[in-house]
């Protein structure tokens, strides 16, 4: 199958590449490299250097004519997405949008959507929780990804373009990016291993952090090599079913150091949700997908590829 990864140098798509190379599949990769790194990319995928917002992504489809799209690129940051929802609305929507256009325009079979998960529930007081909960978004990056899931209904109807969507818990892993907004398990160890004090951030009510439902990576990316042959016109949760809160990830990230420092606390950034925590039961009975990493190894993996690199 030939597949065309947009985003597929950045921390998780770059994952989902190998996944599918190991898989046996062509990958072609379209990035701007705006957060994605070149060394990310697999050496027998192709690659252009290409915005998905840019008219020439029509040139592009015409070339490799992909059997499947995986779309990765996006603005990732909720504090961003709240700061500029316009930025957040040009590059998850209307981005989006291109490469619909562009899949339905040269005979794309299926469309991989990465959505999110918590950002999409909001506040919820039913934990794990399943995809038929009511999404309430409460950012502008929420809001543009079900805008963006809604979409797929519409290609769906209108041009019969299959789509799994899968909507992502907190994904940490080798490659994360440690200096975005974006990536709390990343910017806690390289602030570590380079002997800064970090800040975490908690409600008044929740001392100890909001809590998350952190997914390896590389459970993550064998999601999407389930989804490209199941899981038609639905969607999916891919997480833990486990909630860490922020002040308990930071102490077991600590424990793979001598003496980490303790952390500052500060207030709550704009569209930072409480609590997040879904369940993977649909994508466990459905892709038959379950992760195999628990978080101790998840974070040792993680700490060793920082130390490395």
């Amino acid at each position: 199958m030939r597949i065309l990864i947009t985003g597929g140098a950045g921390f998780i798509g770059s994952h989902v590449a190998e996944a599918y190379i190991q898989g046996g599949h062509e990958v072609i990769i379209v990035d701007n490299l705006n957060s994605g790194r070149k060394k990310n990319i697999p050496g027998n995928a192709k690659f252009y250097l290409l915005d998905i917002r840019s008219a020439e992504i029509e040139q592009v489809f015409k070339i490799e004519k992909p059997d499947l799209v995986n779309h990765h690129a996006a603005q990732i940051s909720v504090t961003v997405s709240s700061l500029n929802p316009i930025l957040d609305s040009q590059v998850n929507s209307q981005g989006l949008l291109n490469i619909l256009q562009s899949s339905v325009n040269n005979g794309v079979k299926k469309f991989i959507f990465i959505s999110t998960g918590g950002a999409i529930y909001g506040d919820t007081d039913i934990r794990p929780t399943t995809e038929e909960h009511d999404a309430q978004p409460l950012s502008p990056y929420g809001i543009h990804k079900l805008l963006g899931e809604n979409y797929l209904r519409f290609y769906n109807s209108q041009y019969g373009l299959d789509y799994t969507v899968l909507r992502y818990s907190n994904v940490y892993g080798p490659r994360q990016n440690p200096e975005g907004e974006a990536g709390v398990v990343a910017i806690l160890i390289n602030q570590l291993l380079s002997g800064q004090v970090p800040t975490l951030y908690a409600y008044p009510d929740e001392p100890d952090g909001m809590s998350r439902d952190y997914v390896y990576v590389e459970d993550v990316a064998g999601a999407s090599l389930l989804a490209a042959v199941k899981g038609s016109a639905e969607m999916f949760n891919i997480g833990t079913e486990v909630a860490t809160r922020t002040g308990a990830l930071y102490r077991k990230i600590g424990a793979f150091f001598t003496s980490p420092p303790e952390p500052h606390w500060g207030e709550p950034r704009p569209g930072d949700l409480r609590n997040s925590c879904l369940s993977a039961a649909k994508a466990k009975r459905v892709l038959n997908w379950t992760p195999r990493f628990d978080l101790a190894q998840g974070l040792k993996k993680t700490v060793d590829y920082f130390r490395e690199n």
